[in-house]
């Protein structure tokens, strides 16, 4: 069994930074990643990196935003920078096990606003 700690999110002014961390415990993962949702909005991709360390960023946060990952630590971080107000949402840590099976944090508010 696989739990997510996440910590980091907060409100922001537009062109701030946050920086988002979720802790893993339990096995190493295969990958792990973060997705957001807004109101209103369908839970969307934001970043995954493998353990192998291949990221894929959805293209709205491309330049902006940088996942990384600890594997002896069995953290994943992601650097958000240039933060815009449609970035407003609430973040979710997910996991992937080399078993294939899906993990999820419960979410940490990330608001950005002057």
């Amino acid at each position: 069994q696989v739990q997510l700690v996440e910590s980091g999110g907060g409100l922001v002014q537009p062109g701030g930074s946050l920086r988002l961390s979720c802790a893993a415990s339990g096995s190493i993962l295969r990958a792990m990643g973060w997705y957001r949702q807004a109101p209103g909005k369908q839970r969307e991709l934001v970043a995954s990196i493998t353990y192998d360390d291949i990221t894929n960023y959805a293209d709205s946060v491309k330049g902006r935003f940088t996942i990384s990952r600890d594997n002896a630590k069995k953290t994943v971080f992601l650097q958000m920078n240039n933060l815009k107000p449609e970035d407003t949402a609430v973040y979710y840590c997910h996991a992937l096990s080399f078993g294939k099976v899906n993990y999820w944090g419960q979410g940490t508010q990330v608001t950005v606003s002057s």
